[in-house]
């Protein structure tokens, strides 16, 4: 008997000291993991995207919680690094029982943690990373049906509010063609990130496809600063557009560099140029007949995203950019599937966000398709003096 009660105690005592390991949950709360960049190469954009977050979730709980509920954010940065994020994610899924994560902002590392979402089953969800193949596999670069019309390959529990790099490339290359009359164009591409590459490929095959011809494809890696030896190979050449795709870093400077060497031709880009940084690395000056595509634009006068530019401005004392915006929007999707969850359990939280329709955001109004995407508009924004002169929502 005196050794069955020393087994019995010990096997109480590691139970103990387990269930220690773990956070205390509070019937009270909801807590939500926030998995960001918070420093390292693209720190911008994970820091603006927690500010809208955490905008959000504090208008949420000052409005009393969901169902009476405070949300509660676990933050952790993942210094931009995807094996960061993949431990964070399991950290905070296994440790701190979060509901779900939000984050990462950009693709590598999203998709990163996705595994260790599918496995503790619960959902994750960014609001920009846009690669193709953040929420379902491809097969040759495209999406495959099975037979019962389902998505072959689908991220269960990985969704986005953002569009993707095909739909932003191809919107890019249409704006280039039907806006600016571009018949020519030359691509000075990224080869380092999936970003940069999928978004010149989706470039290509639109803007050829509506008959304009791409006279050059120039590659730099992600950390290159020296650019003008490209410049100078294309500066020769009879062109009407560049398009840059890749990330504020390099793009400043490419910029910058061909300004200085007197190449005047529009330049365009995409979400990677919405950074403070492009105008401090490029100069105000060299920002001129420079476009790129967004998510969202300061210029429109929608009611909701004028009030959340005051609201952000009397909170942080600036002007929301649009990583703001999407982790804005982002807090308020996560929350409002919260708040249509038959039971508060991640399964049930995976099926409210699957299901959502007519989500009213300040980066637009969207469903989510059977892709986990969402199907909304895209804006392209004009520079002038590296300030945002003009916006317009276009097609691919």
């Amino acid at each position: 008997m005196k050794k069955f009660l020393a087994a019995a105690l010990s096997v109480l005592l590691v139970a103990l000291l387990l269930s220690g390991c773990g956070a205390k949950t509070n019937e009270n709360e909801i807590r939500i993991g926030i998995n960001y960049e918070l420093s390292g190469a693209v720190a911008t954009y994970g820091q603006s995207s927690v500010d809208g977050i955490m905008m959000a979730i504090d208008e949420i709980n000052a409005a009393g919680g969901i169902n009476g509920k405070t949300i509660v954010p676990v933050k952790y940065d993942n210094k931009s690094e995807p094996a960061e994020a993949t431990t964070l994610a399991n950290k905070l899924m296994t440790q701190d029982k979060v509901l779900a994560i939000l984050g990462p902002a950009t693709s590598g590392s999203f998709k990163a943690e996705i595994p260790v979402a599918e496995k503790n089953k619960v959902p994750v969800v960014t609001g920009s990373a846009t690669a193709d193949d953040v929420t379902v596999d491809l097969e040759d670069g495209q999406v495959v049906y099975n037979d019962d019309g389902s998505v072959k390959g689908l991220k269960e529990y990985a969704f986005r509010i953002c569009f993707s790099d095909s739909y932003q490339g191809s919107a890019m290359a249409a704006f280039a063609s039907e806006n600016l009359s571009a018949a020519k164009a030359v691509i000075i591409k990224d080869t380092s990130s999936d970003y940069g590459k999928g978004l010149a490929a989706n470039f290509l095959a639109t803007f050829t496809e509506k008959g304009g011809e791409v006279v050059a494809e120039e590659a730099y890696v992600s950390g290159n600063t020296d650019f003008n030896g490209i410049l100078t190979k294309i500066k020769g050449m009879d062109f009407d557009v560049i398009y840059i795709p890749g990330y504020y870093q390099e793009a400043g400077l490419i910029i910058k560099q061909a300004r200085a060497q007197g190449i005047t031709a529009p330049i365009l880009g995409a979400d990677g140029f919405d950074s403070p940084t492009l105008a401090e690395l490029a100069g105000a000056d060299a920002l001129n007949d420079v476009y790129y595509t967004n998510h969202y634009s300061s210029l429109d006068k929608d009611p909701l995203v004028t009030q959340f530019i005051a609201d952000y401005n009397a909170k942080y004392g600036k002007e929301p950019d649009a990583f703001n915006a999407l982790g804005y929007d982002l807090a308020k999707f996560v929350c409002d599937g919260i708040s249509r969850c038959e039971t508060l359990d991640s399964e049930s939280l995976k099926e409210a966000l699957a299901s959502t329709e007519n989500f009213v955001g300040v980066t637009g109004s969207f469903s989510v398709d059977e892709k986990h995407n969402p199907v909304k508009s895209i804006v392209v924004i004009g520079l002038k003096d590296g300030v945002q002169d003009s916006s317009v929502k276009v097609s691919a």
